[in-house]
């Protein structure tokens, strides 16, 4: 089929490539270029750098809703539209220049966890299984019909960035699938159960912030969900200190109380047991491992208080 496809990030890039093996991409639609880095030079979305290394022409509106965008896509002459983290909700004139609408793959099996951020909160929330979902575009958030669903267990340690790139490749594949479907005309539409439905907002920094008083389950997810971004932090003598590698361990104390440093991390007291944290950054240094960091930092040692 003749398609365009509209994507940013990383999470994209196994779908692109799947489209350019199985299908003709017309146009490729991203994000604009944005500033990044301390630099703050202009970078280009991972997906706009992979349609250029393959020849296939960029457009990356500042916005979907002005009425020339329809009319760009429109005249593209594809029949179909496939949509993988673009980042913007489609409005009725986009979803309509295209015969076939728009086949989106989502990071979680639907209709749980619509919204920008599935990966992210199904860790985030202590989810052991999540998914991908293929389904056709409405012009609600996620709300669409159905047409494949793939499973997968989400990892004890697993991050959000390591789950999302085994979603993306899981993804990919079963959009193949899906997209012969529709093209065979053997696609079949299930509607979702709204009764069902959960969100997954987008992710702000606050989100990192941990709050020792919650239990070594919810400071072990959330270290993981929020990594790489926005990272989960702590304040350690008034700095802040990014936290990473987490899981429940035993220990009591007052809640936030470094309880010791060894060579397997930093035992830190939650709200019921204890926290183990692998790896930790402080502000101006690398990322390393709990006992190499407290040997330069003095403010981390057993006894200190972590947390505002």
């Amino acid at each position: 089929m003749r398609i365009v496809f509209m994507g940013s990030p990383e999470f994209a890039l196994p779908s692109l490539r799947a489209c350019v093996a199985h299908h003709e991409v017309a146009l490729v639609v991203a994000q604009p270029d944005k500033p990044a880095g301390r630099g703050k030079e202009m970078s280009r979305p991972p997906v706009a750098l992979a349609a250029d290394a393959a020849g296939i022409e960029v457009y990356q509106p500042r916005s979907a809703r002005p009425p020339e965008v329809a009319e760009r896509l429109r005249a593209t002459g594809a029949e179909l539209a496939v949509v993988v983290a673009y980042g913007k909700i489609l409005p009725k004139g986009v979803l309509e220049a295209f015969r076939r609408g728009c086949v989106n793959v989502h990071g979680s099996v639907l209709p749980a966890y619509r919204g920008a951020a599935p990966v992210q909160w199904a860790i985030i929330r202590g989810e052991s299984e999540t998914g991908v979902t293929i389904m056709k575009l409405d012009e609600g958030m996620d709300t669409g019909p159905m047409l494949l669903v793939r499973r997968t267990a989400i990892g004890e340690r697993e991050t959000a960035g390591e789950l999302a790139s085994r979603l993306a490749v899981l993804g990919a594949d079963a959009l193949v699938e899906a997209l012969a479907a529709i093209e065979a005309g053997t696609a079949v539409e299930e509607a979702q159960d709204d009764a069902r439905a959960s969100y997954a907002p987008m992710l702000e920094k606050a989100h990192g912030q941990v709050d020792w008083a919650r239990s070594a389950a919810e400071i072990a997810n959330l270290v993981r969900g929020v990594d790489p971004w926005p990272g989960a932090s702590t304040l350690c003598a008034g700095e802040p200190l990014k936290l990473f590698g987490a899981a429940p361990a035993a220990g009591q104390g007052e809640p936030g109380t470094v309880l010791s440093i060894g060579g397997d991390g930093a035992v830190i007291a939650a709200g019921d047991r204890a926290v183990r944290i692998a790896e930790l950054q402080a502000a101006g240094k690398r990322r390393m491992s709990a006992a190499e960091l407290a040997r330069g930092l003095r403010a981390l040692a057993p006894g200190a208080r972590l947390g505002s």
